[in-house]
């Protein structure tokens, strides 16, 4: 089958494709000659990026037939790729692959992208990238295939995001990238950054990485690149590239990049191990071995259930994330000019450097004592000190950002004025009921009252108050700088103004905002307390502390549940365990255990002195347990079945929209993986679901292939 065919046959199955163009136009290179300029643009601005589906991938065929007769006649000295304003290419079409229903199809879809790009390196003449603006995926492979490249330094994101979410980089990436850098930095790109959350280069480090020849200003990026190329076309400038070590040193690269995927998926996933094993083979430089393992891979993981769920994850977190479901009309929300924070402990602290940071108004801190507040302010100049000495502020910035944060030992002075006043004391009703009476007897009628609590009913924290319906749960995660989910906590009286207010405010701090109803521990504490409360509870029954912390390794969690029991605190896991056992005691159990350890004041339950995490010989010495020992597996199915089991309850009671909310909760509050699309795709791809629900939490095709 030809290219043409197989592309015209992948077409049909995506009629909704964005379609990318490819227009030829001809310049004349000073000194040099008439040269083709192939610009990719789907005649958007940059908020909707180039890709390549099917069309889009036919379209710059059919630029490539007309620019390669052009070179065999002679008519032209090479032929350049660029971008549209702010965007080179990111890759192929998401939306057309999450249609695929058959391997053959999905196979299809590598072989055409190989077909087409593969052509460029081809050419009776050479040939040049342009990386103008933002690059990842397909879009840094096609220029992969070219002779030469260069980059602007204003390039914000460029990447091979495909192991993040379940697939191999599969048109070229895997085998060219370590042939033309060498494999220790191609690890790094493929595979370390992409684990590491997608992490993004700049422009700057694609040059120095050797993935681009040559870095210029983004200002006037593209003339000084089409320079540069004809200087290179006379002969005047030479590039030069390391020699590839293609002994030791490509073995031990691969070797780093499985350790790399070891500590990030624990064997869960399997992209990052598929393309580490076209890295490996890609050594002795047979790119034809090495593009047809990509197109095996590719077609593998398409039909895979890991994929599906990375893509519906992707989704999550880049749609649903800007549409919260079940807010209110943003119109409705009022301005926030001034915002008071009660408390000037460190959850404080941080919550007064984020406003500071992202609303850049006035922001006070209030406490019991003066040590405290000046602690709170001194905490909050500190860090943008920090923010200053890594070049994310000026100085100007810096000095500004200071002004804006400071303290007071007066309510009403504090918060006489405040629009939006967020409490972050300490985790017991009574103390925040005191706290809110205070504020509402100071602060304008209008202003929103929020609380930070983690686990606590805000209906009742807003009982006693005479305006309850403005206050409203506020749930930030630790660390308030890096986790992005807010839990928006609507109480019984909360009215839609306040509502809209903070989503208005969430959005400005740039979280991600999910509405949740008044239950105890909302979404993802609640999930995570029933979830380390199967695991304490072998514990207790007499299953060996690393059996269980070890048991749900297979599904590639960010860290074990002993080692997230230690982060979170034993003593804050006691108390939120102990609100939902009072509220749930059928489902959630309190540990003794765990409460002999929080009662001897232990803050950890490993000791981490070796660099690995042992149980400590105080706690070890503390617990006091059964004679059941539950092998591993049985401790996963106990851990799996609660979560599915919880849930489905959470669902049934209203506690989110849908079950898309608590993986977005999962994936942006706990760090969940895309892999397993939150937790639901999972659940439901292991029989988890039917087996305790009877039916799937998803429709088919939601993180599934489609029937």
């Amino acid at each position: 089958m030809t290219t043409t065919e197989l592309l015209k046959g992948a077409a049909e199955l995506f009629p909704d494709e964005v379609v990318t163009q490819a227009h030829v136009r001809h310049l004349e290179l000073p000194g040099a000659g008439r040269f083709a300029l192939i610009t990719l643009d789907n005649g958007f601005d940059h908020t909707k990026p180039t890709t390549f589906g099917p069309q889009s991938l036919a379209n710059l065929n059919a630029a490539i037939d007309q620019v390669e007769k052009e070179a065999a006649d002679g008519e032209i000295v090479g032929v350049g790729l660029t971008g549209k304003p702010f965007i080179f290419a990111v890759g192929a079409d998401l939306k057309g692959v999450e249609l695929l229903k058959r391997r053959e199809d999905a196979l299809a879809i590598g072989k055409g992208g190989h077909d087409v790009f593969k052509r460029l390196s081809s050419l009776a003449v050479p040939t040049f990238a342009y990386y103008n603006g933002a690059a990842m995926g397909g879009g840094v492979e096609v220029g992969l295939h070219c002779t030469y490249r260069t980059v602007s330094k204003s390039v914000p994101a460029f990447s091979l995001p495909e192991v993040f979410l379940g697939l191999v980089p599969g048109w070229g990436g895997c085998a060219l990238l370590p042939n033309l850098i060498g494999p220790e930095r191609a690890v790094k790109v493929i595979i370390e950054n992409s684990l590491n959350q997608n992490r993004q280069l700049k422009g700057a480090q694609v040059h120095e990485l050797g993935i681009a020849d040559a870095l210029f200003e983004g200002a006037d990026f593209l003339e000084q690149s089409l320079l540069w190329t004809a200087s290179v076309l006379k002969g005047e400038t030479e590039v030069s590239r390391p020699e590839i070590d293609r002994g030791e040193a490509w073995d031990n690269a691969v070797a780093q990049g499985r350790a790399i995927a070891d500590g990030k998926v624990h064997g869960a996933a399997p992209a990052a191990y598929r393309a580490l094993d076209i890295l490996a083979a890609a050594k002795n430089g047979d790119l034809r071995a090495g593009f047809d393992a990509e197109d095996e891979a590719l077609a593998d993981l398409i039909m895979g259930g890991e994929l599906r769920s990375g893509i519906y994850a992707f989704n999550l977190v880049q749609k649903r994330a800007k549409r919260p479901a079940g807010a209110p009309d943003k119109n409705l929300a009022r301005p926030v000019s001034k915002v008071g924070v009660v408390g000037a402990g460190l959850m404080a602290s941080q919550l007064a450097l984020l406003f500071a940071r992202r609303l850049e108004v006035p922001v006070v801190l209030t406490d019991i004592d003066q040590e405290r507040v000046d602690k709170g302010v001194g905490y909050v100049h500190e860090e943008i000190d920090k923010l200053l000495l890594k070049g994310r502020v000026n100085q100007d910035k810096a000095n500004r950002l200071k002004a804006l944060v400071t303290g007071s030992l007066d309510k009403a002075a504090a918060f006489g004025d405040a629009d939006f006043v967020i409490e972050a004391v300490f985790e017991e009703m009574g103390v925040k009921q005191k706290v809110f009476a205070e504020v509402e007897a100071v602060v304008p009628e209008h202003a929103i009252l929020a609380t930070n609590t983690s686990s606590l009913s805000v209906s009742e924290m807003a009982s006693q108050l005479k305006h309850p319906e403005r206050v409203v749960g506020f749930h930030f995660f630790n660390p308030v700088a890096i986790l992005p989910l807010l839990e928006i906590v609507r109480a019984e009286q909360t009215d839609d103004a306040s509502l809209a207010t903070a989503f208005a405010v969430a959005k400005k701090l740039k979280k991600t905002a999910v509405l949740v109803k008044d239950a105890p521990a909302f979404v993802v504490n609640r999930i995570l307390t029933r979830f380390m409360g199967s695991v304490l509870g072998a514990i207790d029954e007499g299953t060996p502390v690393e059996v269980a912390d070890r048991a749900l390794a297979p599904l590639g969690l960010p860290m074990s549940p002993v080692v997230l029991l230690d982060l979170v605190g034993p003593a804050v896991a006691h108390h939120v365990a102990g609100t939902l056992h009072a509220a749930f005691p059928d489902r959630f159990a309190v540990s003794e255990n765990l409460g002999r350890v929080v009662e001897a004041g232990k803050r950890n339950l490993y000791a981490y002195d070796s660099g690995k995490p042992e149980l400590d010989p105080e706690v070890a010495a503390l617990f006091q347990v059964g004679d059941t020992a539950l092998t591993e597996e049985q401790v996963r199915d106990r851990a799996l079945d609660a979560i599915a089991e919880e849930i489905g309850l959470m669902l049934d009671e209203g506690v989110v929209a849908e079950a898309q909310d608590i993986d977005l909760c999962l994936i942006t509050g706990a760090g969940w993986p895309f892999h397993l699309g939150g937790i639901t795709p999972y659940l439901d791809r292991a029989g988890v679901s039917e087996r305790v629900r009877g039916r799937k939490f998803l429709a088919p095709g939601v993180a599934s292939i489609p029937e």
